[in-house]
């Protein structure tokens, strides 16, 4: 007998539903598991267990409040337990399922457990925990099997069934998810407690979360502080022949060389302009990629205004309903071995009267650009409009179109111009046009882009010029959106240019130019990106959650709560930037290559944590220790109570009775630490602080001194 796990319930019934097609018989269902023709199918429900609290590894009892002796905490060995409720105590439900896989496991007509977890690294350790929790391993007879799904049709759940590999083929994958869980772990839960006490509020701190606020933080503080700059263009807009043509220089002057604008208009203006040249060829376009996830979220972001939560919901639906292949891939390319389940399903969308071709080529095909998955797809089980939902058949139908554009039967056929006008010798300007001769694929997939008629002038042609100096101001960064936080998280050392963020949506007019996209897959096989394409929306929606950043339609902005969480660790020189958290993903990946092993990665990240907890004895000058939250700091010199740590600063404790004296203990971008707000309270005045920074833009030194009830700069020596 085989007993199968599979990840979810839902994934089990298709499971059965493939057996029973394939062996033409019924799987009886009974109390957690169906049985039947030599199989029992059960299943989890996702994380039946998950890693141990600090509490289990230091025996004291949990609920209490956290405490810094606890920290940091590096187990020798990760423990896991059964996934609590709400109250901290096993959850019923999830122990009567784990009892039931157990039961299942260790049956003696039970020879082979099968993996059915979902096809990536989260899936393969979701249910290799389950079994090895179990301990039916350790028994004779008994082998391990991996159920590997690219889609949940009947029809590929009884392929796979048949092509099952040994668990001992995944065990890379497995190495990685464990190691990415371990790692996890130890950022969360160590640096999570750390700013938590030291702030007096709860701060979620995560190794792949932070550097993603910290982003979209910096950006809307560069717009924030944006000063924008007047520049003239020079620019000509007359009229030829009754068509309206636009030359704009490519030289531009600031503000204070307006001078020099009008004597290159002058210039211009007192010579002549002609079509030096005039090209037209007719070009076959082509279509763009097929989707991985992330550029499917982009386009229903902005096309949609659906977040990525919503989104991935919603393709994780359509897949567990086996419309869709697997949706957690970052590839936008086919398998080789592929070649004739497409064939299959071109044949089932040909039958419903769309043009579709088989077709052979390295930008479909290309086994180099995928790591676990393909791109995203249809199957051949195409759903009734009636049975998805509106935002359902949106996401099905943008799916489906990309797929129907990149297999069109008809070309797509455009005549292309460009035209070039010389200005006396002194500049050239090019024009270029599109009409679209035969739609082709942009009948299904991009119908929105339109002709681009340039004006109708032969070689040789006079053009009427007349420039002038145009003031404008430049622009200040655009906040971050769907499409563009994403582009980012993929490779975030990919050098920032405006072109890139509106890149993912290709015009017709460079469509037929295929994009260079291998510096973006090597940085997803070498682990540069921030988080993977299973984990970033989870992780970009608790930021949401916890009330760091928020979505508008398509765009995000930071929170209060975002900000005070950036610049508390910064305060605390907790520097968990793309650099660092990159690093640790190129270990995670050298993991998954066996390059290195799980605890050598683990390893790396003790030792940067173990950086947060190393309380140097810094000059006073130099230090930036704020203490924890709640540590006295002296007696308020206005009414005579106890001034303690608070969240934003050291604070007197007679706030209640109206006293509001208070020393920040961020000044002019500058951490005043706990030991110099000491020094205030005792001696009158601080040491000589170094690296305050004006409103101009300056640094300078200074100390801090009471003066009354207020705090002043002293700028004097001693």
């Amino acid at each position: 007998m085989k007993v199968i796990i599979a990840e979810k319930p839902s994934l089990a019934r298709n499971i059965v539903q493939g057996i029973e097609q394939m062996n033409g018989s019924r799987l009886q269902k009974k109390n957690g598991y169906f049985e039947g023709d030599g199989y029992f199918v059960t299943w989890a429900f996702g994380h039946l267990f998950s890693l141990c609290d600090i509490e289990d590894y230091t025996g004291k009892q949990a609920g209490k409040r956290w405490e810094l002796d606890d920290l940091p905490c590096f187990p020798e060995e990760f423990r896991f337990k059964l996934r609590a409720g709400a109250d901290k105590k096993a959850d019923a439900g999830v122990q009567r399922q784990f009892d039931t896989i157990k039961y299942l496991c260790l049956r003696d007509d039970v020879d082979v457990i099968v993996n059915a977890g979902d096809s990536d690294r989260e899936g393969e350790i979701i249910i290799r925990l389950c079994v090895m929790h179990t301990g039916a391993l350790e028994r004779e007879g008994k082998s391990f099997m991996r159920l590997w799904l690219p889609d949940q049709t009947p029809e590929t759940v009884a392929k796979a069934l048949v092509e099952m590999k040994s668990e001992n083929e995944y065990q890379s994958l497995a190495d990685e998810g464990f190691a990415r869980t371990y790692i996890d772990w130890l950022y969360g839960v160590n640096l999570t407690r750390y700013a938590t006490l030291k702030t007096g509020m709860l701060l979620r701190v995560g190794r792949v979360i932070v550097p993603i606020v910290r982003a979209i933080y910096d950006r809307d503080l560069a717009i924030r502080n944006f000063v924008p700059d007047v520049y003239y263009a020079v620019v000509s807009k007359e009229k030829t022949g009754g068509e309206e043509i636009e030359l704009v220089s490519k030289e531009k002057f600031d503000k204070s060389n307006m001078a020099f604008a009008e004597q290159l208009c002058q210039k211009y203006n007192s010579s002549k302009a002609y079509v030096v040249s005039k090209k037209t060829k007719k070009d076959t376009l082509n279509p763009g990629k097929l989707y991985s996830l992330s550029k499917l979220q982009n386009v229903l972001g902005k096309k949609y205004k659906m977040s990525m939560a919503d989104s991935l919901a919603i393709v994780q639906k359509l897949y567990e309903e086996g419309y869709l292949t697997y949706p957690r891939t970052n590839s936008e390319y086919l398998a080789t071995n592929e070649k004739d389940k497409i064939k299959k399903i071109l044949n089932s969308i040909k039958n419903i009267g769309y043009p579709v071709t088989f077709k052979d080529k390295k930008s479909i095909f290309d086994d180099s650009k995928i790591e676990s998955h393909s791109a995203l797809t249809p199957t051949y089980k195409i759903p009734k409009k009636e049975s998805l939902s509106e935002r359902e058949m949106q996401v099905y139908q943008t799916v489906f179109r990309r797929f129907v554009a990149v297999f069109c039967s008809e070309d797509c056929l455009a005549e292309k111009t460009e035209m070039v006008i010389d200005v006396g010798g002194y500049e050239q300007f090019t024009l270029k046009g599109i009409t679209i001769l035969q739609k082709g694929f942009l009948r299904f997939d991009e119908s929105d882009k339109k002709d681009k008629i340039i004006p109708s002038l032969e070689k040789g042609d006079e053009v009427v010029i007349n420039f002038s100096p145009v003031e404008k101001q430049t622009s200040p960064p655009k906040h971050y959106t769907i499409e563009t936080l994403n582009n980012y998280l993929k490779n975030p050392f990919k050098e920032d240019k405006a072109a890139l963020a509106e890149k993912a949506a290709q015009s017709v007019e460079d469509a037929d130019t295929p994009e260079n996209d291998d510096e973006d897959y090597r940085a997803i096989f070498d682990g540069l990106e921030l988080g993977t394409e299973a984990t970033r929306t989870g992780i970009i929606d608790n930021a949401r959650k916890s009330g760091y950043i928020d979505l508008k339609k398509d765009t995000y902005y930071i929170l209060p709560g975002g900000e005070y969480l950036i610049e508390q660790l910064m305060q605390m020189n907790i520097s968990m930037d793309k650099y660092k958290t990159s690093v640790l993903g190129q270990a995670l990946k050298k993991v998954y290559k066996n390059d290195i092993q799980i605890s050598d990665a683990v390893g790396l990240a003790c030792e940067e944590i173990s950086e947060v907890f190393k309380h140097k004895q810094d000059p006073v000058e130099t230090d930036t220790d704020t203490g924890f939250y709640g540590d006295l700091v002296g007696t308020c010199p206005v009414c005579g109570k106890s001034v303690v740590k608070g969240r934003y600063g050291y604070g007197c404790m007679g706030y209640k009775e109206g006293c509001k004296f208070r020393i920040g203990s961020f000044i002019c971008k500058r951490t005043v630490s706990i030991t110099n707000a000491r020094k205030i309270l005792s001696d009158g005045s601080s040491a000589e602080i170094k690296g305050f920074i004006s409103k101009n833009g300056k640094p300078f030194d200074a100390r801090l001194k009471l003066d009354g009830d207020k705090i002043v700069f002293d700028f004097s020596k001693t």
